[in-house]
């Protein structure tokens, strides 16, 4: 399918209900009516981490791909790499629907979906055909605690355990606003003893074990940024991603929608995860490889979380608003901001507004 007859169907999906709408996309992926991308991206977008080979930058955040279904065709659509998850240890429901909104008039989403999803073995199980076949794209796995666990720390083990061996990287995701307590684990304490487990069970599990990164919230006290920050260069963990959804309600907001409890994603994120990038960026002294995540819709919001620490990039919401004609458009647009300053390659800006 090219990007043209993807974009006649995607104005029919915007009539959905949100949830039915994404369903009936992963649906349609699954299933090869997915778009494919004709050309090899340029040189100058490519991104080697971690030991891996990144295309370009900008890749799939989890959320999207939750029971990894349709991870080879964002490959194929695009994408430097795709996150998929939140997968915990049990099959879980989550929340009563509806429970995914669209903010038209913010370009934003609230969701309150919690942590649904098919469980882990049938997403390790999708995950071992793609590593006993042919094996193309970077793909990082997003681990969480099933709600009604007794002992968080044991989820996260059990989960890295399984996915050690099936991911190129894998993320603790201790910040979802839709799971009671989960943005507790953020505490200090409670952060480096679930960051030293999770590198135990994959050290346990591989030889060589994936790189292991942490997903934080973006409404932290600057205590909890410091402490934060104090983790992630004392446990050695691989990186940060920088930010999931807020439950911060921005004044600005002007959706009838807006009062809808659940995390808010999309434009509004853009300006606090940024700045929320910024600053651990600099706390964390450029040692720590950043993934910036928060109302990217275009080329010159890539190259802003870029300039101010990411290493890498994830979008979802401008994929609800836009469609898959967003991708080239926002790679195209990345490389012009590139060359525009003078930079050869993604590498050469990573922090570049802190070196002034």
């Amino acid at each position: 399918m090219t990007f043209g007859l993807a974009s006649l169907a995607f104005p029919l999906l915007r009539r959905l209900d949100p949830e039915r709408a994404h369903r009936l996309t992963i649906w349609g992926l699954r299933r090869g009516f997915g778009p494919r991308q004709a050309a090899a991206d340029d040189p100058a977008l490519a991104m080697r981490l971690w030991g891996l080979e990144f295309p370009n930058p900008i890749g799939v955040c989890a959320g999207f791909d939750k029971n990894a279904e349709a991870y080879a065709a964002l490959h194929r659509l695009g994408f430097g790499f795709v996150e998929v998850g939140t997968v915990t240890p049990r099959p879980q429901q989550g929340n009563p629907r509806p429970r995914i909104f669209r903010l038209p008039e913010d370009a934003a989403l609230i969701n309150r979906l919690g942590f649904n999803n098919e469980g882990l073995e049938r997403v390790a199980a999708r995950l071992a055909a793609r590593v006993g076949g042919a094996r193309s794209g970077v793909l990082g796995v997003n681990i969480g605690k099933n709600k009604d666990t007794a002992d968080p720390d044991a989820d996260y083990v059990t989960a890295a355990r399984r996915v050690a061996a099936l991911s190129d990287y894998v993320v603790v995701n201790v910040s979802s606003p839709n799971t009671p307590g989960l943005r507790a684990l953020q505490d200090r304490a409670v952060l480096a003893r679930l960051i030293a487990a999770a590198q135990q069970a994959l050290r346990d599990s591989v030889e060589t074990p994936p790189p292991l990164l942490v997903k934080i919230a973006p409404d932290l006290t600057a205590e909890d940024e410091r402490d934060i920050a104090a983790v992630a260069l004392e446990s050695g963990i691989d990186g940060l991603i920088i930010s999931n959804t807020t439950v911060d309600r921005p004044d600005s907001l002007r959706s009838p929608r807006r009062g809808e409890a659940g995390g808010l994603s999309g434009r509004p994120l853009f300006a606090p995860s940024t700045q929320l990038l910024a600053r651990m960026f600099a706390a964390t002294q450029g040692r720590v490889p950043l993934i910036g995540v928060g109302g990217i819709a275009s080329g010159a919001d890539a190259y802003a979380k870029i300039r101010a620490g990411a290493s890498l990039v994830q979008l979802y919401t401008a994929l609800a608003y836009h469609g898959p004609g967003l991708l080239p458009r926002l790679k195209a647009d990345l490389l012009h901001c590139l060359r525009a300053d003078g930079f050869a390659s993604v590498g050469d800006a990573v922090g570049a507004d802190h070196r002034n």
